[in-house]
């Protein structure tokens, strides 16, 4: 493959897919003096939204347990000039895993769910005879795996059975259950699938029934609504272009549920105030299960592993991922869909004080680790959670832009285009549409949906008459024609 390589294509294919802002606010007062402004929230989220490109975000601030302000930024739709609201609907992704965990320790505080109990036992007939789980039928692990196993990813099931990294797109288990962790998203449906056999009910009834009417989460839901058709954002792309909304009818209790900023910050209050579940069942959530030694959280099943997070004590608990910061403990989720939605949460279970963070935007991630930094002081573990941080980009004047554009051709053939005032690249043959390029200075250029940086070459007299592409270790020299 004479092009950037395949692993900067396969990144490339994967991903590639004027700033107006709103405040809504919905604030109370909240004891003690260490309490953060909102107006300094306002002042962090536009900076970094306007840096980084960020389309759409929403915030909630919770301090001693109290829901202190909740604001919305942005754009829900970018292309119709639709602004975001503290009661627009956003798909909360994985963040809806903490929420089912918080619903199957209440079942745990009502003696119907043990955390430590094999989970087919709950079944009538074996595992492997449901449809669904016909794959474990030649590996016996199945009947060791628990429901504590499901909450804190040690299954030994891939994330996904799409993504078995075999190809074979069938649910293996890859390792004893329980011995190591790897973020699975199937052990959370297994468990759904048991609660569901358990009850006689369905998760959004049960949701319906434990956590969204007690907290007054009216509008969320782990199935798509009617109601949500008026008033929903839209994912957007690294480049802001709107991305397709998939209306997701069967629940999942891994993420398919949708919500606003409002109602999950409630519920995020309700989980820092100790409701809901008895106080040794938050105890076993937020108390470290598994500790985790992989480089990285994704993909789920790699086998590289390190210490470097050993000084954080960085652990999985029951449904969340937990740290230790100069402040305290921490717990955390983060809540990521390829179709535009990047969220993150991180509570402080010592004060009470919590975030909670929506976007709309593949820009989102980006601006995650600068933005906890400035307002709670404390550094998340944004490597291990695939975080890359925003680079900063400065004005080009349209008349040096346009020097630029041409078609390119070497070792493969770029176009570079002028639209609007946007520098694009195209590489028709390399499976690449338009896609913006951002300056990092006047000559030199970055995409923003994976490492790859575009430097233009002038000679004397200001022409131009070359570019260079770098991606990871390669390098490409082509020629203006």
């Amino acid at each position: 493959m004479t092009t950037w390589g395949k692993q900067a294509i396969g990144l490339w294919i994967g991903l590639v897919g004027s700033f107006a802002l709103s405040a809504q606010t919905h604030e109370r007062s909240s004891p003690g003096s260490s309490a953060i402004a909102m107006e300094t929230v306002d002042s962090v989220v536009r900076r970094l939204m306007d840096t980084a490109g960020v389309t759409g975000l929403s915030i909630g601030v919770i301090h001693a347990g109290e829901v202190q302000g909740v604001r919305a930024y942005g754009y829900g739709y970018k292309n119709q000039g639709q602004l975001n609201d503290t009661s627009t609907f956003f798909y909360a992704a994985s963040l809806a895993k903490p929420l089912f965990a918080f619903l199957a320790m209440q079942l745990v505080d009502e003696g119907t769910l043990d955390l430590d109990r094999p989970l087919h036992e709950y079944l009538p007939q074996p595992l492997p005879t449901y449809r669904e789980y016909q794959d474990l039928q030649d590996d016996d692990r199945w009947k060791s795996i628990t429901a504590r196993h499901c909450l804190d990813h040690t299954t030994g099931f891939p994330n996904w059975r799409q993504l078995n990294p075999d190809g074979s797109q069938k649910l293996k288990i890859f390792f004893t259950p329980g011995s190591r962790y790897a973020y699975s998203g199937e052990g959370m449906y297994l468990l759904q699938f048991v609660v569901e056999k358990i009850t006689g009910q369905t998760l959004e009834e049960l949701a319906q029934q434990k956590v969204f009417k007690p907290f007054g989460m009216g509008n969320s839901s782990f199935v798509w609504q009617e109601r949500f058709e008026s008033k929903h954002a839209a994912g957007h792309d690294h480049d802001e272009n709107v991305l397709t909304i998939i209306k997701r009818e069967e629940a999942n209790a891994a993420g398919s549920m949708v919500t606003t900023i409002a109602d999950y910050t409630r519920f995020f209050s309700a989980f820092l105030k100790g409701r809901g579940v008895t106080a040794q069942s938050r105890q076993d959530m937020l108390s470290p299960q598994i500790r985790i030694v992989s480089e990285r959280q994704f993909p789920t099943l790699a086998s590289d592993t390190t210490d470097r997070y050993a000084s954080i004590s960085l652990s999985y608990g029951l449904g969340w991922g937990l740290f230790d910061t100069p402040k305290g403990p921490a717990f955390f989720k983060e809540g990521h869909s390829d179709d535009g939605w990047e969220h993150y949460t991180i509570g402080f279970p010592d004060n009470g004080d919590g975030f909670v963070i929506l976007s709309n935007s593949l820009n989102g991630e980006s601006i995650y680790k600068e933005l906890v930094e400035c307002l709670a002081g404390i550094t998340i573990p944004w490597e291990w959670e695939g975080y890359i941080p925003y680079r900063p980009t400065i004005r080009v004047a349209e008349a040096t832009l346009r020097k630029y554009v041409g078609h390119y051709t070497g070792a493969l053939a770029v176009n570079i285009s002028l639209e609007n005032g946007q520098l694009k690249v195209e590489a028709p043959a390399e499976g690449l549409p338009k896609t913006n390029l951002y300056p990092a200075t006047e000559t030199r250029y970055f995409i923003k949906s994976m490492p790859l940086d575009v430097e233009f070459v002038e000679v004397s007299d200001g022409s131009v008459i070359k570019l260079t592409i770098s991606a990871g270790d390669e390098r490409y020299e082509l020629t203006k024609g």
